[in-house]
Formats: C-alpha cells, structure tokens, sequence
C-alpha cells in the first residue's frame, strides 16, 4: 500500500527485548535518566511564583495538574518491575508532553520539557518492539506540533523554536519513525516550515537552523523512497484531504494571515507577556487547523486528486511523500501568482524563496532518484509542475536560481530521461540555447552559468548521443545535438577580442563531447557499418515506427532512417519557400510524398517539416481551391485539442503558419479549427457552428486589444454582450467568457508566429501542447558505450569542432590551454582515422602544420631559438608526428604537410642523420645486433654548435661535429644557458616524434595512404631542372628520393603500387640532369638497389627491372 516496510533504510531494528536498552545497561539508568528530567522540568516551574502551592479553605494544600502529574510519575518510575518495552512509553511522556501543549507554561518551561522528550527519542527508549511505541510518536508529534508557551523575550521563544525543529528531526530520525503515520510526516514539515517563514523576522541563526532542518527533513523523508513498494493500490479516489499548509494560485504567502499568535513588530515585547500556539484545538494539529485557508492538496489546483484520509493515517509512505513533494513546487508557484500586498513577507520577493525551494526538491529528486519512476504521482508532479516551474526559472535573472535550475535538470536527466524525453527538448531550446547567446539578450554570468551547466551535461557519456537520437533523428523534434554543437564551437572562438574563461569553458565541453566518442571507439559497432539510406518508395513518414527501442540492430538502422528523412524534408522545405509547387515535386521524386499527392500527407509535410514559410503555408490552406480545403480539414486534423481551452487551442493552431488577410480565406481556416475542437472538445459547447463564432469573436477580440491603431477597447461587458445567444441559441456561462476575455488581453494570440525555427520562449499554451505530446511520443532511445551513431554525429560537428580547437590553441598562453586542445586535436585524429573520415584528418593535419612554426621562412639558427623557446610550436610538432605514426593509414593529402615539416627539420639539420638510410636498411641491420640507430639524445646540450657557424653537413652528428673541428677560421662567441636549453628542448621534442617510424613501419601502410606518401615526396623533391639548380634544393631532391627509395624497399611485397611512380621520378632525375651531381648518383645507385634486393623475390616483376637498368646507359660520360 505505498508504506515503509519496517526494514527501514535508517538501520531498521528487529533486536532482542533487551537490546532495546541499546544506551543504558540497565532499567535502573533509564529510570534515573527519566527521573533527572522530571526533575529539571519541576525545578524551573518552581522558579515561577505561578507554579508555587495553593492554599484554599481550610489545609488542603493543592498544586497545578501539570506539576501533580510530574510528581506522580517520579513515584511510579522506580517501582517499575518489567522491561521497559512492556511499559508503555506514553506513561512517561505525558507529563513531559502537558507542559509543552499547556498555554500556562513560560518559554523557559517549555522549551526544558522538549530538551526531555529530546533526550527520550534520542537516546533509543523507544524501540520497535515497544508496547503501543505507534501510539506514543503520533503522542510527540501531535504535542510538539501544537506547542503553546507564554513570550518573555526574543531569545526565549526563539530558543523554544529551535527545539521544537530539533524534536521534530529527531523524531524522524529515529528507529521508531516508521511507524509515524503519513498524516504526522506532513504536519512534521508543516511545522517546520512555519517556524522557517517566522525565523525570516528573527535572528539570522534560527533562519539558518530552521532551514538546515528543513532540508534534514526531506532528506530523511525521501531517502526511504527506495524502499517503499510499488503504489499502484495506493492510489485512492478522491476522499476527504490532509494537505499540507502552503501557498496556492491566489494566495499572498499566506503564512502571514495565521502566525504565530504573538504578533509583529517590536510592540511585541513591551512587558505583556503574550502567547505563542502553533495550532487550533483541533486534534489534527497545524493540519486540521490551516484547512479553512488557501492549502495545498497533493495535486494542482482544480485537478488535484488527494490521498483519503484513511490512507493517510497509515505509516507513512508515498501518499505523504506526494503530498511534500507537490507542497514544495507549490512553493515555486507562489512566487510566480504573487501580488505585491502589504502583508507579504519580503523573503518572497528574491530569490531566496525559490532557492531554499529549489534546493529541497533538488535533495528529494537526489535521494529519491530512480525509484521515482515507480511512482506514477510523483512522476506526474515532475514532469508537468516542476518542469513547468524550472522552464520558467530558468529564465531568472539570478546566477543562482539558474544554476540550481540547471542542478536539478542534471539529476533529473541522470535519473529519469527515458520519463522526459520532450521536456529535455524543451529546457534545451527554450533555457540553455537563448541563455548561453548574448543576442537573446542574457547578461553575461547568466551565460557562464548556462555554459557551465552545457558542460556538465556534456560531461555524460551518452548525453549527446542520446539528444541526436531522440530528439535530432525524430522528425517532430528539433535538431538539440547540432544546435548544442554548434554553440560550443561558437562560443569557443574569440572574435576580435582575447581568450575568456567562456572560450575555454565551451572548448572543455566540445573536447568533453568528443573524448567520448574517442572512448567508444574500442566498444565495436561503429556506424560506418550502416549501409546507406535509401528510400525506394512512398511511404508515410509520420508513421514510421520502431519495433525495438532497446536492441540496437533494430533502432540504429531506424533512427538512421529518420534522420535521413528529416534531411531530406529540409531540403523539401528550402524548395518549397522558393516555390512552393517545385518543393512539392522535389519530395514526389525522393518518395516522402506519394506519385499522386493525397491532403493528409501535404497536410503532414506542412505540420511536421521545420523551417517552412509559415506565409506560405497560411496561402496555401486558406486556398479555395478543393485540394487546398482537403489539406486544411487534415492539416486541422493533426491537432489533439482534447480538455484545451478554446484561446490555448487557438494559440497552438495560429502558430504554425500565418493567418491570411483576407476574410474568406480566415472564415475557412477557422472552420475547419472549430470542426476539431468541437470534435474533441465539447465541453459546454452546444455545435461547431458555437467554436466558430466564438473563435471569430477571439479573434476579433485580440485585434480590438493589441492593435495600437485602436483607441477605444472593448470591455469584459462589451465582449459579454458580443457573444450573446451564439451558443445553439442559449448564452455561454459568464465566468467562462470573462476567462476567455482576460487570457486575450493579458496574452496576444500572435497572427504573425516567429518564423524560423530559433529557439522559442515556453508559453503556457506551448507548454500545455508539449504535455499533450508527450503521452504520444515515441520512447526514450537509451544509448550504451557502443559508438552506434558517432559517424554520423561526428560528420556533423568535426569541421566547426577542428576550426575551434584550432582557434582556441593559437589565441591560448597556458600550457594548460595547450594540453586541452593537444587533447582534442588526438581524439579528433583517433576518431577520424576509426569512421574512415580520410579528409578529415588531412584538414586536422594542415591546421596542426601550420602551429608546428617549421613552415615559417626564417634564418635557421633562429628557427632552431625560436623552436625551442616555443612551447606550443613543441607540442604541436610532437602531436603531428604522433598522428602520422598511429593513424597513418587514413591520413591523404596531409603527407605533404608532414613532408614540408620533415624537410624543414632536416634543413635545419635537427633530423637524426640516417632517418632515410635507417628507413632502407632497417631490415638488413636488424639482424645485427651490433649496428643501431644513434641516440639523439645520448649527446650533452653543451656540444651545442657555436652560434653563426654555417651548416657544412646534415644530421645531428654533422651539427656536433662541427664543434669539434679545428677550424678556427672564423669567430665564435659562446651560448646562452637559455638557448642551451632551447636546443636541449628542441632535440628532446624530436626524440618524441620518431619520424624515422613513419617510413621504417611504411609496410604496415594501407595502400591508398602509401601512394599518397610517396607521390607526396616525388612532389616534395620537385621537378628537376637542366642547368643549374641550388645546392639547398638539389639536398632537399637527395633527401626525399632516399626516403622515396627507402619506402620502396620496405615495400617490395607491394612494389606492384609504387613501382610506376618510383621509375618515372628516376627517371626523370637521369634524363633532365646535365651537370654531373650527388642527385643522379643517389638515382641510380637507388635503382641499382632495387633491383638488386628485388629481381631474386619478383620474377613477374624481373623483365621490368631489368628494363629500368637501360637508364644507366643514357648518362654522360661526364656523371
């Protein structure tokens, strides 16, 4: 029945008799214990002259019953024989419990007499197997709940305060608090919350108190959400309702009309002691008392459906949890409903209210968490109060509001998405996207908060992938996942102005969004194994379902699908608005509309296709034309105005295109709206002929109201009197036109709906239709780790995601900055290389090239500085090296890029001297342990070559031996320890590229990537010149064609591919050379060399090998 079982989640007991003296060893302690507080109660009532001894006629000698009763149980207290769970605890918690629901009592009094009960709850007397132990918590609570005490003084009664609040607690903490009814739950927070609203006139501490314990309450309350069972028994029909005390629609905060009965103000402690109730004599306490106010029941307003008493007075569970639950949304609405009277407190009118209410729903939806879910009420009070009430604050000018906002939406995501798919939708659009863009006109920590909140989210592994499929790949959803995308990468560049911490909040969630599809990659199932889209034949795509929205071999391809067809009714709709009759052929010829068009499936182009000309689109369904009139009737059909309001109807069906001006054209759009709401909606209405004339008359009405051209307004009794007689000759009830006419004027029916598809603001209209929707939308798609739809999510977002990251990394200066982007740029690489995305990564591979700095024209010693005083210059050449070495296999027309970097090092003589000989000879040398490569960094930065020496020869070992020569020609001058240290840096930056992996591993090369490679260092070598050429090009020549020469013979097993190009660059080199050089030597002796380690292995190859020896005859006898 929606109870706590009694294995509570607060260590629920089942001890022996016994244990139940957990804190006292024996009946004698307890006793003593209980007898020390009689005590302290009785010694301050003595203090008081009221509760001294009364003498009467004669010499009875006869005392208060308060004090009769006190003494009476110290007689009893130790003759007591059984264990203490056969005594019934209210024996001894009545006296204690007089005094505190006595108005005789002073506040010192009382507030001893609560320390007793404290200690009594406290210190475990009470326990499950106590006799009648139910009996005695409803006792406590019913008595501490209707505590009465004379005022003296501020300290006092606040004192008195605080331990109400700290009995209260204690009672729900305690082992014993299963068996408090729901009815007590509520009137527990009930109190409390009083004692919040009044601290808000007192001292700061007992507001902090009062609200600690507020919040201690709820997360005691909910934290045994998990374990109640299911509820579905409980709910009950409609009986008479304990509500919790609050503020409904129409009220002003109204624990200002029955406070505490002290008063206001400093009058109040003048000398007259006063008196303080927290409740009627009603035996229901705060909950009984407060029913003759404005009080909220567990639902909302006039469709509220409470708990019956009788459930209520059950153990507590659900019912009071619902009950809380709605209470403290209810607590959003007040703020929202609240006129500026003059006795509403001021802790109303900022953002403390909803904040202390934010955050206790935020502790409800924390502890609750997924067992919400089973729980069909509290559900529905989240998906339609709460998410109605954050939509609307999390438009709040406060950083906090919204931020707390975008807490709850976190937890409530994490929680309960597969039960708010539409919602999500809506906070998205309609709060993050206009909050985080200073066009909408949001103040820049409104921004960084919803920025922040962006990034927490995309900090969730599945978030954007579950946003594209849910919501990107559904046709009547908006496009979340791009949209976020989008304004990450905007939001990441700095336009004409430094880097904010903005810029790299937005690039910590674009990197975020796409480390994540990095980590996936290893989980198999990646897109790109979908096969293509192709839509051979009509059929409608409005009613495409999926069998399985949990196996993924069924959803992927449908969500596929759909998204190619949203696709494509984009493009249908760009035709369209240039022509409307061209648009509609377009989708005739792709299938999403049938050979020969029908009205329903026109109907359902214009009502689920985003971006049409909503002018365009008024034309075409106020058309007299008879197709155009079957459109409307079907296009009106697609509405669901069930239990709408005519004006919300009406505001809904105007806003998906625009009203024509002409009256014909009006009279049949508005015809065929009146069929469907009096099709679904009848209510008081007598006939459609009844919608029609009404809904003229509203419209009628909003133009008399919002046109400024008009100066005289209709009145409530004009439009009264208008509407006379319309409904099938009798009168419409008065309140319900009065309703009608204080919607329009208050909120304009617009006949001109924003066009576009922008991010709208949520109107209570728009909110009600989202509710409508959500019952028919199909289920939440929960994505696993597996990367289903990364392909298609990363095509989307890689060309803005690589040009912000980029952006970001050449305006940053920390190398924290560095590293986050260096990050990026690696998941971007790795996500690239394992979707196929080959261009892609040649466009990641350009823009890293051009941070590498080596591409730059300037003097060699100083590039050599500049190089290793750069930090991200470094980093950016490690991150381009490690990219060829792991995902050389995808990268294309980026070898030439690689290839100017490589050219430039070896220029600058930074290569290790026998990357291409070590390329060739790999396989030979391996066998022989006693060859290797040289250690680059074997060598101390103190052979550093002396500044202005010119280069005599290439490689590391060239650029130290210089230093040991004895030329002493020419003048020296002695290094910086900073440019020591630059060079240090510089060749330990190399080390880390192992560009000699690239072409020693080349056999591992697809082939498609090692003919790019090899055509990319023919072009690098350039085209030889007759006559003469410069020393630097010819070196630059020699270099690549040993590379060249080296690829080819660790590729022999595929020479087949690069064989063509390979001679007809020898070839070249030989014919075009005149002038005996190092070129054609290197030429031929390479050609010699394949040959030679070829022709034994490639018989089929052996005739052209031998052919290609023909070359070496044509040189002159000069070479």
């Amino acid at each position: 029945m929606g109870r706590l079982k009694l294995q509570s989640g607060i260590k629920s007991i089942e001890e022996e008799p016994e244990d139940c003296e957990s804190t006292s060893s024996n009946k004698a302690a307890l006793a003593c214990m209980i007898n020390s507080e009689v005590g302290a109660v009785l010694a301050v009532m003595r203090r008081n002259v009221r509760w001294g001894g009364r003498y009467m006629s004669g010499d009875d000698h006869l005392e208060h019953s308060l004090i009769q009763s006190l003494k009476a149980l110290r007689k009893q207290i130790f003759s007591w024989q059984h264990q203490w769970h056969t005594i019934n605890p209210a024996v001894y918690l009545q006296p204690f419990l007089d005094v505190i629901r006595s108005d005789e009592t002073g506040a010192p009094i009382t507030g001893v007499a609560l320390s007793s009960v404290y200690k009594i709850v406290t210190l475990d007397v009470l326990c499950l197997n106590t006799v009648n132990v139910e009996d005695a918590m409803h006792l406590v609570v019913d008595a501490v709940t209707s505590c009465r005490f004379e005022v003296t003084d501020p300290a006092s009664e606040e004192l008195v305060l605080m331990k109400i609040l700290q009995v209260l607690l204690a009672c729900m903490k305690s082992k014993v608090s299963v068996m408090l009814s729901n009815q007590h739950v509520c009137t527990i927070v009930n109190t409390c919350y009083r004692i919040v609203h009044q601290a808000a006139t007192k001292s700061e501490l007992l507001q902090r108190i009062a609200r600690h314990t507020m919040h201690e309450l709820v997360r005691c309350i909910f934290s045994h959400l998990p374990d109640v069972g299911n509820t579905e028994h409980a709910l009950v029909n409609r009986g008479s309702s304990v509500k919790l005390e609050g503020s409904g629609q129409d009220n002003e905060y109204n624990f200002g009309n029955k406070q505490l009965e002290n008063g206001n103000g400093a009058s109040e402690y003048d000398g007259q002691p006063s008196s303080v109730s927290f409740a009627s004599n009603s035996s229901t306490g705060l909950v009984g008392s407060m029913l003759d106010e404005n009080t909220v029941g567990a639902g909302n307003g006039k469709e509220a459906t409470p708990y019956d008493l009788h459930l209520m007075t059950e153990p507590y569970g659900v019912p009071c949890m619902v009950e809380i639950f709605h209470f403290l949304c209810s607590l959003l609405n007040v703020v929202e409903h609240m006129g500026m009277g003059s006795r509403s407190n001021t802790m109303a009118f900022d953002e403390d209210l909803p904040l202390f209410a934010l955050g206790l729903i935020n502790s409800a939806i924390e502890l609750g968490g997924l067992s919400i879910r089973r729980h069909p009420r509290l559900l529905s009070l989240i998906q339609d109060e709460l998410f109605r009430n954050l939509m609307q604050f999390g438009l709040s000018t406060s950083p906090l509001i919204l931020s707390m906002v975008c807490s709850i939406v976190l937890n409530l995501y994490q929680h309960l998405r597969t039960e708010l798919k539409l919602q999500l939708e809506a906070f998205f659009s309609c709060v993050i996207l206009r909050l985080a863009q200073s066009k909408y006109g949001a103040s820049y920590q409104q921004q960084e908060v919803a920025m922040e909140a962006l990034v927490d989210f995309c900090r969730q592994k599945t978030f954007m992938v579950e946003m594209y499929a849910n919501l990107d790949c559904d046709i009547t959803c908006s496009n979340v996942f791009e949209d976020l995308a989008n304004l990450l990468s905007k939001s990441a560049f700095p336009v004409n102005c430094p880097l904010s911490a903005m810029h790299i909040l937005a690039l910590d969630g674009l990197i975020a969004v796409i480390q994540g599809m990095a980590e996936r990659i290893g989980n198999g199932s990646l897109g790109s194994e979908q096969s293509p889209v192709n839509l051979e034949e009509y059929t409608p795509f409005w009613m495409v379902k999926c069998d399985n929205y949990s196996d993924p071999s069924v959803w992927v391809p449908f969500v596929c699908r759909r998204k190619y067809i949203k696709r494509r009714l984009m493009i249908g709709a760009d035709h369209f608005n240039r022509d409307p009759k061209k648009g509609l052929e377009f989708l005739q010829v792709t299938h999403l509309l049938p050979d020969k068009l029908d009205p329903q499936s026109v109907a359902c182009f214009f009502r689920y296709t985003a971006g049409l000309d909503k002018n365009l689109v008024g034309d075409f369904l106020g058309n007299h034309d008879e197709f155009c009139v079957q459109v409307l009737h079907e296009f009106a059909g697609t509405f669901d105005f069930q239990d709408m309001n005519l004006d919300t109807a009406l505001r809904l069906f105007l806003e998906t295109f625009r009203l024509p001006g002409e009256s014909q054209k009006i009279q049949r759009v508005l015809e065929a709206f009146s069929e469907r709401y009096y099709e679904q909606s009848p209510q008081i209405l007598a006939n459609k002929d009844a919608a029609l004339l009404l809904s003229y008359s509203l419209i009628m009405l909003n133009t008399d109201q919002h046109n400024v051209q008009v100066k005289k307004k209709m009145t409530e009794e004009d439009f009264i009197r208008n509407n006379r007689h319309i409904n099938g000759g009798n009168d419409l009830p008065r309140d319900f036109l009065s309703e009608l006419y204080h919607s329009i004027c208050k909120n304009e029916i617009r006949t001109t709906p924003e066009q576009g598809a922008g991010f709208p603001e949520m109107t209570p209209s728009r909110w009600i239709d989202l509710m409508h929707k959500s019952k028919k939308t199909a289920p939440f798609i929960v994505a696993d780790s597996r990367a289903f739809l990364d392909h298609d999510m990363f095509a989307i977002m890689s060309g803005p995601t690589i040009a912000a990251i980029s952006v970001v990394f050449d305006h940053a200066e920390h190398e924290e900055v560095y590293q986050t982007c260096i990050d990026g740029f690696l998941a971007v690489a790795k996500i690239s290389a394992c979707h196929h995305l080959e261009d892609v990564l040649d466009d990641l591979v350009v823009s890293l090239c051009k941070f590498t700095t080596l591409l730059n024209p300037s003097p060699g010693e100083e590039s050599v500085q500049a190089f290793g005083d750069d930090t991200k210059a470094r980093m950016a050449t490690v991150t381009v090296f490690t990219i060829a070495n792991r995902y050389g296999d995808y990268i294309r027309t980026g070898w030439r890029n690689i290839l100017d970097c490589i050219l430039r090092l070896h220029k600058l003589g930074l290569l290790p001297a026998r990357v291409a000989s070590d390329a060739a000879d790999d396989s030979e040398l391996s066998a022989d342990p006693g060859q290797g490569k040289p250690i680059t960094n074997s060598l101390s930065s103190a052979h550093m070559p002396s500044i202005g020496t010119p280069r005599r020869s290439s490689g590391l070992m060239g650029r130290f031996s210089q230093l040991l020569s004895l030329d002493t020609e020419e003048p020296r001058s002695q290094p910086t320890e900073q440019q020591l240290a630059a060079h240090q840096r510089t060749l330990q930056t190399i080390q880390k590229c192992h560009i000699d992996s690239i072409f020693t591993e080349s056999k591992f090369l697809q082939s498609d990537s090692l003919l790019q490679l090899a055509r990319a260092l023919i072009w690098a070598a350039g085209r030889p010149q007759k006559g003469n050429s410069s020393p630097e090009d010819e070196d630059t020549a020699v270099f690549c064609l040993e590379l060249l020469i080296a690829i080819t013979l660790n590729n022999r097993d595929r020479i087949k591919l690069l064989w063509q190009g390979v001679y007809e660059h020898i070839s070249n080199i030989v014919q075009s050379t005149v002038m005996p050089c190092a070129l054609v030597e290197k030429a031929v002796f390479g050609l010699l060399r394949i040959c030679q380690r070829l022709l034994p292995y490639k018989e089929n190859l052996a005739d052209e090998l031998l052919r290609s020896l023909q070359l070496v005859l044509k040189l002159d006898a000069g070479c």
